[in-house]
């Protein structure tokens, strides 16, 4: 195992400015990554009228996550980006309005609530095995795309977990805005790299509106749908929406207003099931590419689950078997972080390394560059899931590999996420062994790393 070397990017050749800056973003993020980001904790440079520092070392991170959280702010860029959809959420707000959401929001996903909703990820992940059972056969020589085949399985989980069921969701009319609204709302604007004030319209905001209208209005009707069983004393649902109507900050007794639930449920329902499914696809594609960590991963699970046929789907105790599973998922999250860049902006003039960071400054924090670092990482552009083996983490600075973000703000959800991913992947490894097919993907950048045109396997069903 890491021998083989997955897809990057080929680091730019000489600076970009600011018109390739703007193309880069808009086509691949990863695009605007230089080479020496790969060796240097910090690189700084300017675009335009901005000063920008690109972060990758483990210890500045953990100042910027951790130490001096409140000197670094969600950059205005990537809020303008995400606000359309999902408003004052727990994910774009600060301050005194994040607090009161966190606290609010953080009960929902303890442990315990986690693990009451794993029955319903098992489900998914029986009707995920059943759908690439239907479309693959040991004598087909067609290949399955699992990027679709995962979004529809993490959907069909979030659905169920956040809704108990899919009644108000046309899970095609769904998906097509969230892409719609990825690819205009979600991109950045030449006015952003000019500092254009935030009120001025940009045209990515007027192309994704109807998008935007699509995805509250479904999200909408659920909620809409819930109120009126509770109104009829119908009998409750112990889902990700009865937690969080019923969220309340324990210090203030606030809860969420009607447009607070709506934006929440929003985010939760797009980063809950789009992060995961890419985690997942690429997952199987690295497994497809370097067979003896597929046989020893399908080892795994064939002696929790059956093998074949007989296999049964995967539930929270049999994760908790499984390390070398979630080592994979681990491992795929190092090479493909589901998001590359956070952005930060600096209040106040600070020190990092022996770089002045001043007010006003962009802080790129780069957690693509930081998990392939060639001094943080054995041979960093091959796929090896030893990297995660205990004894190695025990060594490493926990800054150092930072899939769902670090410090207060960490994922909220990220043990939901790590959850449905490693039931899904167990319960599909048990059932099929996959090998690669054309075209090979390269990882693109807008909003979370995807793999273009898809990823396209064989799967054959084992007996």
């Amino acid at each position: 195992m890491g021998s083989f070397t997955p897809p990057t990017v080929d680091p730019p050749l000489k600076p970009l400015g600011i018109i390739g800056s703007l193309r880069a973003m808009r086509e691949n993020a990863l695009n605007i990554i230089p080479d020496i980001a790969y060796t240097q904790p910090i690189v700084t440079g300017k675009t335009g009228f901005s000063r920008w520092h690109m972060v990758q070392g483990p210890e500045a991170l953990k100042h910027i996550f951790l130490d001096n959280v409140e000197n670094y702010p969600k950059s205005e860029v990537v809020i303008r980006m995400l606000r359309p959809a999902v408003g004052e959420s727990l994910f774009t707000s600060e301050g005194s309005n994040w607090r009161w959401q966190r606290r609010a929001i953080s009960p929902v996903f303890t442990a315990r609530n986690v693990t009451a909703l794993a029955p319903l990820m098992t489900k998914t992940a029986e009707r995920a095995a059943t759908r690439i059972a239907n479309n693959q056969n040991s004598e087909s020589e067609m290949a399955c795309e699992m990027v679709r085949e995962m979004l529809s399985a993490t959907f069909d989980v979030i659905c169920e977990v956040a809704l108990s069921g899919r009644e108000h969701f046309d899970s095609e009319k769904y998906a097509e805005a969230v892409t719609k609204y990825f690819r205009t709302v979600g991109r950045a604007s030449l006015l952003d790299f000019l500092e254009t004030p935030y009120w001025v319209p940009r045209p990515g905001e007027i192309r994704g509106r109807r998008a935007i209208k699509t995805m509250h209005k479904m999200v909408q009707e659920a909620i809409d749908a819930r109120k009126k069983d509770i109104a009829n004393q119908n009998e409750s649902t112990d889902d990700l929406l009865d937690y969080m109507m019923k969220a309340e900050d324990a210090q203030t007794g606030r809860k969420m207003a009607p447009k607070d639930l709506l934006h929440n449920m929003q985010f939760f329902i797009v980063a809950g099931h789009e992060t995961t499914a890419l985690t997942l696809a690429w997952s199987l594609y690295l497994l497809a590419n370097d067979q003896e960590a597929q046989d020893r991963a399908r080892s795994e699970a064939t002696s929790i689950l059956g093998s074949g046929s007989q296999a049964k789907a995967a539930s929270a105790e049999d994760i908790e078997k499984a390390p070398y599973i979630e080592q994979v998922l681990q491992e795929t999250m190092r090479l493909y972080p589901p998001v590359g860049f956070l952005a930060r902006k600096a209040i106040k003039t600070d020190q990092l390394y022996d770089r002045e960071i001043r007010a006003g400054d962009t802080m790129f924090l780069n957690i693509y560059s930081l998990h392939r670092h060639q001094d943080l990482w054995e041979n960093p552009n091959k796929f090896n899931p030893n990297h995660f083996a205990k004894e190695k983490i025990e060594q490493r600075n926990k800054f150092q590999h930072v899939p769902f973000g670090a410090g207060p703000r960490i994922c909220v959800g990220a043990t939901f996420a790590m959850m449905q991913a490693h039931i899904i992947l167990m319960t599909i490894l048990s059932r099929f062994k996959f090998t690669p097919a054309s075209p090979k993907p390269t990882p693109i950048m807008q909003m979370t790393i995807r793999p273009e045109p898809g990823v396209f396997l064989k799967a054959i069903r084992l007996e």
